[in-house]
């Protein structure tokens, strides 16, 4: 149910990058003005966690998840009917409102019922499981986008999430931890975590990975269709070969939790995409390599999200029982910003190379690791 749950913030993400330029062509616009809609999206999504993570703490994990998921459904219908850039933004956020409210419950159920490296250990396995929805949302994406245009992708979102909200009415249980002492305002919470020095090392490291990987997801179809010239059949194979990568990241991270701690793991995956990344586009400046060399290295940065999204997140929510999906908010709002604005830096950038995204991708790690060390200096990080 929570690999469900998380889920709709990938397939709204990633269904509809293959009928980017067709969608671009339907409204009258450049393909960089449809870019801004994943952006607006992230914004949107990230507003969602930010509201839905102290409702979550204290009115429970249940009806934070049904308004959400309410919201949802109401933005991709009407995404579904928009005759214009302007509205279609704008539904977009109300979809990514209404998804954030209920994502943000992921981490807090998990640390309701975890700690520690077993809840490391079983966001790694939701993420695993939820990684069916980037895989196949591409290739769900394509498929509409021959049989019925580009609407009905947003009409198969809603349709996704009323099945989800169904199942979730019937079968999750509540699970929120009620705290013996005063209750605090949001912003009393809020600020108990961002005062939290660990947490924001935790925070920096997570935030600039997710916001490598939204630069990559907004620029994908630029630099795989326009610059390598793959058509819109083919491009769901080999953005779906990143998924496969993620997935079994995360599962050797489940694996590696058994002998090393999740910090130590962490740093490994930040260490693995600054390199890779530097690399990437080193190799461009100098000599554009050919499409597999491209694919491969992409994987392997991508991949490193299994490493650093659950360790970090599991390590942030372990200081704060009480108030787990405030701290899931601002790790997950803060993620998304940064992806929305690494996501508009390529569009806003864009010169027909790969030159920008690939040089947002390599700055990202690079500042994740100096931020993370910086806060973490002189501390002892609970583990």
């Amino acid at each position: 149910m929570l690999a469900g749950l998380i889920s709709v913030g990938p397939l709204a993400t990633d269904a509809y990058l293959p009928a980017m330029p067709v969608i671009a062509s339907g409204l009258g616009v450049s393909i960089h003005q449809i870019e801004l809609t994943l952006s607006a999206y992230l914004i949107g999504f990230a507003l969602g966690q930010l509201v839905g993570g102290p409702l979550s703490d204290r009115y429970g994990r249940r009806v934070t998840i049904f308004i959400g998921l309410t919201l949802y459904i109401t933005g991709s219908l009407i995404s579904a009917v928009s005759n214009s850039i302007e509205l279609l933004l704008a539904v977009r956020l109300i979809q990514a409102f209404g998804g954030g409210m209920g994502v943000v419950n992921t981490m807090a159920v998990v640390r309701d019922l975890f700690s520690g490296r077993e809840a490391a250990a079983a966001l790694s396995r939701v993420v695993m499981i939820m990684m069916a929805a980037p895989l196949i949302a591409p290739f769900l994406g394509s498929a509409l986008l021959l049989l019925s245009g580009w609407r009905s992708i947003f009409i198969g979102l809603s349709v996704y999430a009323a099945f989800l909200l169904a199942v979730l009415i019937w079968k999750l249980p509540e699970t929120r931890r009620i705290s013996s002492g005063p209750s605090q305002s949001p912003l009393r919470r809020y600020l108990e975590v961002l005062k939290h020095r660990p947490v924001l090392g935790f925070l920096a490291a997570t935030a600039f990975s997710q916001a490598s990987m939204f630069a990559f997801i907004t620029g994908s179809s630029l630099l795989y269709m326009e610059y390598y010239g793959v058509s819109a059949q083919v491009f769901p194979f080999i953005f779906g070969l990143n998924i496969v990568m993620l997935i079994f990241c995360n599962r050797l991270n489940v694996r590696l939790l058994g002998r090393a701690s999740p910090l130590a793991i962490l740093g490994l995956g930040q260490g693995v995409q600054l390199f890779t990344g530097s690399l990437l586009l080193l190799t461009f400046i100098i000599q554009p390599p050919p499409l597999w060399i491209t694919v491969g290295a992409i994987m392997l940065f991508i991949g490193m999200q299994g490493l650093i999204m659950s360790n970090g997140m599991a390590s942030a929510a372990e200081y704060f029982p009480y108030s787990a999906a405030t701290a899931s908010a601002v790790m997950n709002a803060t993620g998304f910003a940064m992806g929305a604005l690494a996501g508009g830096a390529v569009g806003v950038l864009g010169d027909g190379s790969p030159l920008p995204l690939l040089g947002v991708m390599a700055a990202s790690p690079l500042l994740g690791i100096a931020l993370r060390r910086s806060l973490h200096r002189g501390l002892t990080i609970t583990q």
